[in-house]
């Protein structure tokens, strides 16, 4: 049982502006031969669950995965709708758009 009374560390948000499955998709866009172990600890959540999110996405051709060698290659379909009705007259290029221009 975990205990509730244990608070979340300062430097750690409780809640982010974007789900994990926009980070994960942020991610690949960044770099498209990134490793799923790598993602899962830059979000913050089980190589497991990053691997069904990167299977939603590609089910939902937001990406599309390639082999290369040992290794996958992800390319992201920026021309995609995001999928929530309040924005879903943006694209996933808009949203890459503006988290680049941060970085």
């Amino acid at each position: 049982m975990k205990d509730k009374s244990k608070k979340p560390a300062a430097d750690k948000p409780t809640w982010t502006f974007l789900s994990n499955h926009g980070h994960v998709l942020l991610c690949l866009a960044k770099d498209p031969e990134v490793r799923l172990r790598e993602i899962a600890i830059l979000v913050g959540i089980t190589e497991r669950a990053v691997h069904r999110i990167v299977q939603e996405l590609e089910e939902s051709a937001y990406i599309k995965k390639s082999r290369i060698g040992r290794r996958n290659r992800y390319s992201v379909n920026s021309n995609k709708p995001l999928r929530h009705p309040i924005e879903a007259h943006h694209s996933i290029k808009a949203l890459l758009e503006i988290i680049k221009k941060q970085s």
